[in-house]
């Protein structure tokens, strides 16, 4: 029996490059594809894998692959605020055209196909904990709607082909995700502090800090994108980690773990930043069987011993 075949567009960025490893651990045949506008060759430097392929290539532009696909796994985009702000048409060029090629190509080969949606899709949100039912609060036209939008656009464009090619989608709604392979100048709150804290410099709150966040381990992550994709679900799921923390409390958990003497300073918050986000993930437990596994705690310490090396300390 020929070994399942599996696409990861994005596959050399943070999430895409761990999924080709649990992939390929897992008995896949893998092809990651990235045009490394904010991916990293190093992420997969260390892939020594017959099984294993990497193309860089535009996922907005025509995709052509050899042979079989059993799957595709959509995790092209810039994801990070500050990637998304200085490349906003890129961002939603990805979201549209690169969405479209993709399922072009699940369509062609029959592949189930899995989108890397966000929790941006519920914007700055009016229910706490968000389930997959709430539609969301966001502002289309703010600097951050270029990328909640190309999200929220390719959910509608992924069930537009379940529905009328009869295309197998999963639409993963992934929360604050961390962990080795983040960037160091990555901009979002886990690998920006532990890098200012091993360098000594203050702390940046944006806001008074008082706003919540949830973060969920790249490990528990994977697995439930795994789960997902072998599922039988067709409509979003969230995958995150549902211990909601203040971003303050995150600074000083952070400084004291790294038993760094970072003092923390406060600035203003970005337009439509959100003040709350938290998944509810009842629905991830009764479709998949499937729950974190990895304290903060745990998780921090070993994305801090990852920075320590990428820095040198």
């Amino acid at each position: 029996m020929s070994k399942p075949r599996a696409l990861v567009t994005g596959g050399a960025g943070f999430i895409g490059s761990h999924l080709c490893d649990y992939l390929l651990a897992k008995g896949f045949s893998v092809i990651a594809m990235d045009n490394l506008i904010t991916g990293d060759i190093g992420n997969i430097a260390h892939i020594r894998n017959e099984d294993f392929l990497f193309l860089k290539q535009d996922v907005t532009n025509y995709i052509y692959i050899e042979g079989k696909l059993d799957y595709i796994l959509h995790f092209a985009s810039p994801a990070s605020p500050i990637d998304y702000l200085e490349l906003p048409i890129q961002t939603l060029k990805v979201g549209s055209l690169g969405t479209h090629k993709a399922l072009g190509l699940a369509r062609e080969k029959k592949a189930t196909f899995l989108i890397a949606s966000t929790s941006e899709v519920y914007g700055d949100p009016l229910e706490h904990p968000q389930k997959e039912t709430y539609w969301g609060n966001v502002n289309p036209v703010g600097p951050r709607g270029v990328y909640d939008e190309a999200k929220r656009f390719s959910e509608a464009l992924i069930m537009a082909y379940h529905r009328v090619h009869g295309v197998d989608v999963k639409i993963a709604r992934i929360f604050n995700t961390y962990g080795p392979r983040m960037r160091v100048k990555d901009g979002r709150a886990i690998p920006e502090f532990i890098s200012q804290a091993l360098r000594g410099e203050d702390l940046t709150i944006f806001g008074d800090g008082k706003q919540t966040r949830s973060f969920c381990y790249i490990a528990d992550e994977v697995e439930g994108l795994f789960r997902l994709m072998t599922s039988g679900s067709n409509g979003p799921v969230n995958i995150g980690n549902p211990r909601e923390m203040t971003i303050l409390n995150l600074a000083e958990t952070i400084i004291k773990l790294t038993g760094s003497k970072s003092r923390i300073t406060f600035h203003p918050l970005p337009q439509d930043d959100p003040k709350v986000r938290q998944p509810d993930i009842s629905l991830a437990r009764s479709l998949l069987s499937w729950d974190p596994q990895t304290s903060l705690e745990d998780g921090l310490h070993m994305t801090i011993d990852y920075f320590m090396q990428k820095l040198g300390s």
